[in-house]
């Protein structure tokens, strides 16, 4: 069974979190990172453009950083709230297929929020999570030689008005909506620890893997980046 190293980052800028999770690749495919690595944080207001992105489906910009980006997808909103997971995963100990990669992602996220009492499911011709109409988690994913990164984005305390932004995904008048929203649980702490919880129980139950949770994850996140920042000889 291959482990995954959950790391709980807490909150990281988008652009540190880009070269952190660009870094965990790299040395992914070197061989230098010798486990898949699953980094779980949140991001201040950001916007990010995808390879397939539209600049008319970014509406409203003032006040937040945009960022164009080499996932797949169109445009997302990042913020507050927003459980975001860049798996790390070397797909060549899974199976060689992206179009098994993303099924596997979105079932990871629907298994997550059944733990929730959340009804999910995917919405034929989309690449995300639904529930009940509604786009409750988003999937924009990178990969070279088999390795993964950037991922998804959960929306559990989120506030949904960011959203306006936007045209979430390049999906017009599609509706957002979050953990909070559906369960009716407005209590942060309990709700954001519960969600890392059941999306660390998905990936263990969609994709056959142990999580490992490392104590003092945030601390430890931090001198990851430290380390992996360093020249190498």
């Amino acid at each position: 069974m291959n482990t995954l190293e959950v790391i709980n980052a807490g909150t990281v800028p988008y652009v540190e979190a880009l070269d952190w999770q660009r870094q965990l690749a790299e040395d992914r495919i070197a061989g230098r990172l010798p486990h898949d690595v699953l980094l779980l944080l949140e991001h201040p207001p950001v916007v990010t453009l995808g390879r397939n992105s539209h600049q008319a489906n970014v509406l409203r910009p003032a006040g937040v950083e945009v960022f164009e980006v080499e996932r797949g997808g169109d445009v997302t909103y990042h913020g507050p709230g927003q459980l975001v997971g860049y798996p790390i995963m070397n797909l060549s100990g899974y199976k060689q297929d992206l179009h098994w990669y993303l099924r596997t992602l979105e079932q990871a996220l629907i298994d997550a929020l059944g733990l929730l009492a959340i009804p999910a499911e995917r919405n034929p011709g989309f690449t995300g999570v639904w529930t009940r109409g509604r786009k409750i988690a988003s999937i924009g994913i990178h990969v070279k030689q088999w390795v993964t990164w950037h991922g998804f984005a959960l929306n559990v305390v989120t506030d949904l008005a960011e959203f306006q932004r936007i045209v979430p995904c390049g999906i017009p008048d599609v509706e957002m909506t979050s953990v909070a929203r559906e369960t009716g649980n407005g209590k942060r702490e309990t709700l954001w620890q519960e969600s890392i919880e059941a999306v660390v129980k998905g990936f263990e139950s969609a994709f056959g893997v142990n999580g490992s949770h490392p104590q003092g994850c945030a601390r430890q996140a931090v001198s990851l980046r430290t380390e992996l920042a360093e020249p190498r000889l």
